[in-house]
């Protein structure tokens, strides 16, 4: 039955506020009724006893009952205190039942307090604290609640076992640590569920009709396996008859540009347009497609380039400077670095090509941001996972301190020799007197004046795209801040030195370290930090880092 409801009940889950068998589980037993026939009495303590009603006795305060308790083979008196006039009907002289209440040791003999007839005996009956009343909730849990309805629902079975017995227990008990795994499991199953069906789906004409398998053949290199699966969900995606809105997540390195590339393939006939967080990075993803898409009319978008007509190109690559500029139609936008994006940016993007059939939406990154995740999580929007990279990423991670500089040094000096490049991260511009380390303008001169080929920038520094590509040619040594941080391909990087490590988040850490060993070169990562008291909280991120 599943998550099937009788029309009979749609009223009694309304009421409840839940809508679905795995939404009713989770109302739990406020306590059990413990109906088993006892074969022994404790003190203070509730029974059911097998009895024949002997003798009642009415007084103005009181109703005695004498029973003979078959299962116990022994007399026990039973009390109600202050009994209504109905109540002396329920035990008729001569009659066998079932009785329920609470045992006393009192005076030498066995009393029971406000007994009660039930007819249910042999079972735990759970007490539930909702709207229904007490008798109505029961027999629509006995109804539902069942291990196939919640496995039909979408439950596993081991979460729906434990839900089950956490309803009807052979045995009372407390609730233990698996049906608590079980109740929170079922409430974010339940929780996700509603959010997937909040999602909203918009119909667009662009069905992509390109040939990425044939453009692939053309690649002078195998695609990972990842990456082609990748590929192949954004096809099945394009291909579809709602706009897609996918989120490709990759670790850097990873290949995400030639997902990109084949996606623009998998568009053809229809415009695609792209925005990249920097103008070196932009530069680099229209370098690639160049490359790669030979036959493809490509622009390249900037500050610095004439705002001419876009209409006679197939792909669009730039930067914010897209928002700033009338935009053709086009049938597939994707973001690059999403996360150095702001979410009005993104969907200011999608506002200028969209018209009455939205285009197809992707966003590709190693890190996105925490809207971005959790709408990755309730199915608001769908996603691709990259794990393999295209070279074995090979990266010692260190914790260095003061004493380890000579033999940072040292190795600086080795990869130098090899024709290596190093990066070095500073926290500051320039002098702070309130965080404890250098900045590049104090410890340049220390550089230019030890090492050659030093080059330095920093987000103020205006030609800063211009450093970047003349220290790729022709560098050694780059001093930098995080404005590195993405949009840098350096084949020959093989060390970044993070100073200050302790003061950048793990998304920023992961992406710096990440700048390395693109290529399959051995890589190094130096988590520099003159703090003693913080090597351990650094350690920790280590860690992360090499799961």
């Amino acid at each position: 039955m599943g998550n099937v409801l009788y029309p009979e009940d749609i009223d009694k889950f309304h009421r409840l506020g839940v809508g679905s068998v795995t939404a009713l589980s989770l109302i739990a037993p406020h306590s059990f009724e413990d109906r088993r026939l006892s074969h022994e009495l404790f003190h203070n303590s509730s029974c059911v006893i097998d009895a024949t009603v002997e003798r009642v006795v009415r007084t103005s305060k009181t109703l005695k009952i004498t029973f003979f308790a078959h299962s116990l083979e022994c007399v026990i008196e039973g009390v109600v205190f202050h009994p209504k006039p109905y109540m002396i009907h329920q035990f008729p002289r001569g009659e066998r039942a079932f009785f329920s209440g609470k045992a006393q040791w009192e005076l030498g003999k066995w009393t029971i307090v406000h007994p009660m007839k039930i007819s249910a005996v042999g079972s735990l009956v759970p007490i539930y604290k909702t709207p229904l009343r007490v008798d109505v909730m029961r027999r629509l849990v006995k109804k539902y609640i069942h291990s196939d309805n919640l496995i039909a629902d979408g439950l596993p079975q081991n979460i729906a076992e434990e839900l089950y017995g956490l309803h009807f227990p052979n045995v009372p008990k407390t609730m233990n640590e698996s049906q608590l795994h079980a109740l929170k499991f079922a409430e974010l199953f339940e929780y996700m569920r509603r959010l997937r069906r909040k999602r909203r789906y918009h119909k667009t004409s662009y069905k992509a009709s390109g040939d990425v398998k044939q453009w692939m053949k053309t690649l002078p290199f195998t695609l990972t396996t990842d990456q082609q699966n990748s590929i192949a969900e954004i096809e099945s995606d394009l291909r579809g008859e709602y706009a897609s809105r996918r989120m490709i997540v990759g670790d850097v390195g990873s290949g995400k540009t030639m997902v990109i590339l084949a996606a623009v393939v998998l568009m053809q006939p229809y415009r695609s347009i792209l925005m990249a967080p920097t103008t070196i990075l932009a530069a680099q993803l229209y370098e690639e497609a160049q490359k790669f898409l030979p036959n493809l009319r490509i622009a390249l978008v900037t500050h610095a380039t004439k705002k001419a007509p876009l209409d006679e190109y197939d792909f669009i690559i730039g930067t914010h400077a897209l928002l700033h500029r009338p935009l053709p139609e086009a049938g597939l936008v994707m973001v690059d670095e999403q996360h150095r994006f702001g979410t009005a940016q993104r969907h200011a993007l999608t506002k200028l090509t969209e018209n009455d059939t939205s285009p197809h939406y992707l966003q590709f990154s190693a890190t996105p941001i925490p809207r971005t995740q959790a709408m990755i999580d309730s199915a608001h929007i769908d996603v691709s996972l990259i794990v393999q990279t295209p070279f074995t990423k090979n990266i010692d991670t260190r914790i260095i301190g003061k004493s380890d500089f000579p033999s940072l040094l040292k190795h600086i000096r080795s990869e130098i020799a090899q024709n290596h490049q190093v990066l070095i991260i500073y926290p500051l511009v320039e002098q702070s007197e309130t965080i404890n380390y250098q900045s590049i303008d104090e410890a340049r001169g220390y550089w230019e004046k030890n090492f050659e080929n030093v080059y330095v920038t920093h987000g103020k520094d205006k030609e800063k795209e211009a450093v970047l590509m003349a220290f790729r040619e022709r560098g050694d040594i780059l001093l930098a801040t995080t404005v590195v941080e993405v949009g840098i391909s350096l084949p020959r990087l093989s060390t970044v030195v993070i100073v200050g490590a302790e003061r950048l988040g793990l998304s920023t850490l992961h992406q710096l370290r990440g700048r390395v060993s693109r290529t399959g070169l051995q890589g190094y990562c130096y988590l520099y930090t003159n703090k003693s008291a913080v090597r351990n909280f650094v350690g920790r991120i280590l860690l992360k880092m090499r799961k």
